[in-house]
């Protein structure tokens, strides 16, 4: 107990959430560095140098210069353990990326000095604030001219409606950007651009403008001195309790790209960052310390060994102590299954482990009976953390095999894909056509790619006019719904059914015509 008590609290899990092009995957990738799990950042789109992020694994992230899909990453600093989640930016994967938030015990969300609180950001802060996820920002290319300090913290709370409390301060912006004042330590961190980085302690805010008579402009030094006073007298004060309910925002500033505040940042949010928290499950609080084990699969990857055709189920460990070879539960069927080969991640590597502990992302290989959501457990008698939701998508497709011979790959791939939830896949009522649906565009880009790329199958592909997907409450399917000609009946891999209408106005007349028939925007 007191080993596994002690294991669980080293542990830091978390994802990395922000817009597209706030510098999430660069972040990343310098967090990496700095954990000596990686000798050379990549920057995401170096394609000329043939460097790549370590986090992009899929090739066409790597031809994209973008991340279309999660990945976890796992090294060690300072003693700590530190699972990295590195989130979908593009909004086209948001649902990927709900799945991820779900495994994590805190976010770290990027802002763009420049942009501030951008659209895909107020999305995930959502899905993060409604979980009551601790949040640390982290505000990044001060080296270029953003907004003011002050109002990007105004944006936080009359955008997001959360309060900001920031740990260090820069000094000047842009051209004039010569460093941060970080609050808690009294420090200054002076920036030079390709030159060692130092620091000089101070006796408090009321000493830095001497210090740094001789490194800044007198505009910056009187804006700063102006600015720290403001935030002793009205700024919010720091409150631990309040970061862990997810009212308030430690916040950062740094340029991921230059590491400028990386080292500083990732040392603070150690030692504030929660370590795995209990869980509610259907038999109540789960403890990370309880003697049982136990995890939920958040995400199903299949063919990251192209060669070897493997599908590995992301499980995230919420109690007890897993060790290969273990004999688990199913939830969902009551069945036990040896998990015989346990491995951890590196982006697209991986190596076996003999153990690991609550916080901890493991991978098991996955023979086709695992779904996302599901619960395993160290004893017979299970319990399950509940399902994740499945979401309306906004595209949709009617899509074939070119060849008719290659109906059985087609068929394979389409059930893979589907049970990771890369697309969700839906049959007409009628004559069982395959419907792909998808929160955006590029979700079907990467689902032709990986048909091609991965099962040899190249795909025809018809767009539908469809833009918001139902489900029905009742696995009955009311005549209404099958005699209307502006909708369509399809229904999902589980079976369940499913109405496609053209719009919201097709939705909400539907509704008006049939107040009887119970609809939902999501699936459980």
């Amino acid at each position: 107990m007191a080993q596994l008590e002690q294991e669980a609290k080293k542990r830091r899990t978390f994802a990395i959430i922000s817009h597209p092009d706030a510098g999430k995957t660069t972040l990343t990738e310098k967090l990496l560095l700095l954990g000596g799990a990686i000798r050379s950042a990549g920057a995401v789109k170096a394609r000329k140098t043939g460097k790549f992020a370590t986090s992009d694994w899929m090739e066409l992230e790597k031809q994209r210069g973008i991340s279309v899909t999660s990945s976890v990453m796992q090294f060690e600093y300072d003693d700590f353990k530190i699972n990295i989640l590195d989130t979908p930016g593009h909004q086209d994967f948001s649902e990927d990326t709900y799945r991820t938030l779900m495994a994590v015990d805190s976010v770290v969300m990027i802002l763009d000095a420049a942009k501030g609180v951008e659209p895909q950001t107020k999305k995930l802060f959502k899905v993060c604030s409604d979980r009551g996820i601790p949040i640390f920002t982290f505000i990044n290319k001060l080296d270029r001219v953003g907004k003011e300090p002050l109002e990007l913290f105004e944006e936080l709370e009359d955008v997001l409606g959360i309060a900001s409390c920031p740990v260090n301060y820069p000094i000047g912006m842009g051209p004039t950007f010569r460093g941060v004042f970080d609050r808690f330590n009294n420090e200054i961190e002076f920036y030079g651009e390709g030159k060692k980085l130092s620091s000089l302690k101070v006796d408090g805010p009321e000493a830095v403008r001497e210090a740094l008579q001789s490194q800044a402009d007198e505009d910056v030094l009187v804006q700063l001195e102006e600015e720290l006073l403001l935030l002793e007298e009205a700024g919010n004060p720091f409150d631990m309790e309040k970061v862990l309910e997810g009212k308030l925002t430690p916040v950062f500033f740094g340029s991921a790209v230059s590491s400028f505040g990386v080292p500083t940042f990732l040392k603070h949010y150690l030692t504030m960052a929660p370590p795995p928290a209990p869980r509610e499950s259907s038999i109540g609080t789960i403890e990370p310390k309880d003697d049982v084990f136990s995890g939920f699969i958040f995400k199903i990857q299949a063919n990251m060994n192209p060669a070897h055709r493997d599908r590995i189920a992301f499980l995230r460990i919420c109690s007890g102590k897993y060790e290969k070879g273990m004999e688990t539960w199913l939830d969902r069927t009551g069945k036990p299954i040896k998990l015989a080969q346990p491995q951890q991640f590196f982006a697209d590597s991986r190596e076996n482990i003999d153990e690991a502990y609550p916080g901890d992302i493991v991978g098991i290989y996955d023979p086709g009976i695992y779904q996302i959501g599901d619960t395993l457990v160290g004893k017979k008698d299970t319990f399950n953390f509940g399902k994740l939701p499945q979401f309306s998508p906004e595209h949709f497709a009617k899509v074939r095999p070119k060849t008719a011979l290659k109906a059985k790959h087609f068929q394979k791939g389409m059930q893979q894909l589907a049970q990771e939830g890369a697309v969700q896949v839906y049959k007409t009522e009628r004559f069982e056509e395959t419907v792909l649906g998808a929160v955006g565009q590029l979700q079907f880009d990467v689902f032709i790619y990986r048909m091609e790329a991965e099962y040899n199958v190249d795909l025809d592909i018809q767009p539908l006019t469809y833009r918001v997907a139902r489900w029905l409450n009742d696995d009955e399917i009311p005549t209404e719904a099958l005699r209307s000609t502006s909708n369509m009946v399809v229904r999902d891999h589980r079976n369940r059914p499913v109405i496609l209408f053209e719009n919201e106005f097709g939705l909400q007349w539907f509704q008006q015509k049939n107040p009887d028939i119970h609809l939902s925007e999501t699936s459980l």
